[in-house]
């Protein structure tokens, strides 16, 4: 089969089409010959820094949707030719890839194979920042930075049908701002001025929730951004800063929280957890309530342009490699 892979850290030059055995499933496995593969900002960290790379040459790739290949002994409710969506620990940049069952789901009512493929990272993970973790109420605001990405389109929708009194987000371009107002904002701002500018809309009083993806000093600037008992949640490090770290003194004053998440984290530690809340997830695209925006698709030989795409930081929405039919 044909995948993509790396040998080397560095630019996404170093992405090249080899040809591989395909995979068979292992106890409690499934191999899902891939249809479409999303790329996540995951990967261009995987390539040019080593994220969660545990050793060369290394295929990425999170989410995929397809067909099922192969099942493993011990694995239920799932059989060849069924079409799914899946996250993966890595390798979906291929033609085939195996999976824990655990995060194999059968496709959506009503969703094609490349509408699924943009699901499996974004859904999960915007709703729990949305309810699970980050608990937003009814009548509340919330600030989503990278509000034009993936994620931050779907938290936007999820927020609103939430109920938030406020919805507003953070992007890195008037253009980008533009585009995230189709998803549930209400104002979106840029990054160099949004303490101010939430300041400034809020009287002072500050956002009760704030989703975090970028570290290092935007959030430490969004801690002063939160209301009385507000809270913040940590998401990803696209800053590439020191792991932040955050003390009683930090809190106190104005009883402000902070959490992390991490959707791979939690398909490790809790799968059962990962399962229903995607799941409660998937709901939300199936009825309608959230729309998920593909805005670019690239062949599997053209990874590399996927990369230099989300690389130069001009993308919205989701992207997505394109397999096989």
């Amino acid at each position: 089969m044909r995948a993509v892979e790396f040998q080397e850290y560095g630019t996404p030059e170093v992405l090249k089409v080899v040809e591989t055995a395909t995979p068979g499933p292992g106890p409690g496995q499934v191999t899902v010959d891939v249809a479409y593969a999303g790329v996540n900002f995951a990967d261009l960290k995987a390539r040019a820094a080593g994220y969660r790379v545990p050793s060369l040459p290394f295929v990425p790739g999170l989410e995929v949707s397809g067909r099922v290949r192969a099942v493993g002994s011990g694995v239920e409710g799932l059989a060849p030719g069924q079409e799914v969506v899946a996250l993966v620990d890595s390798g979906a940049y291929a033609e085939a890839v195996v999976a824990s069952a655990a995060t194999v789901f059968p496709l959506p009512d009503g969703l094609d194979l490349r509408t699924a493929a943009a699901l499996p990272t974004v859904v999960p993970t915007a709703y729990a920042l949305i309810h699970d973790v980050g608990r937003l109420r009814e009548g509340e605001s919330v600030l989503v930075h990278g509000a034009a990405g993936g994620v931050g389109t779907v938290a936007g929708q999820l927020a609103r049908a939430a109920g938030a009194g406020a919805v507003y987000g953070v992007s890195s371009s008037a253009a980008k701002a533009d585009y995230a107002l189709r998803y549930g904002y209400d104002e979106v701002f840029t990054a160099d001025t949004f303490t101010d500018d939430i300041l400034r809309v809020t009287g002072g009083r500050g956002v009760d929730l704030i989703l975090d993806p970028v570290g290092g000093d935007t959030l430490r600037r969004g801690l002063g951004s939160l209301a009385v008992f507000g809270r913040l949640v940590s998401y990803g490090n696209a800053s590439g800063a020191e792991p932040w770290q955050v003390g009683q003194s930090d809190l106190a004053e104005r009883g402000v929280t902070v959490a992390g998440f991490s959707i791979l984290a939690l398909a490790q530690s809790a799968p059962d957890a990962l399962r229903a809340l995607t799941e409660r997830a998937f709901r939300t695209v199936a009825d309608g309530t959230v729309t998920v925006p593909v805005t670019a698709e690239f062949e599997l030989s053209e990874a590399s342009a996927a990369h230099e795409l989300m690389g130069g930081r001009s993308s919205t929405g989701k992207l997505l490699l394109r397999i096989a039919d």
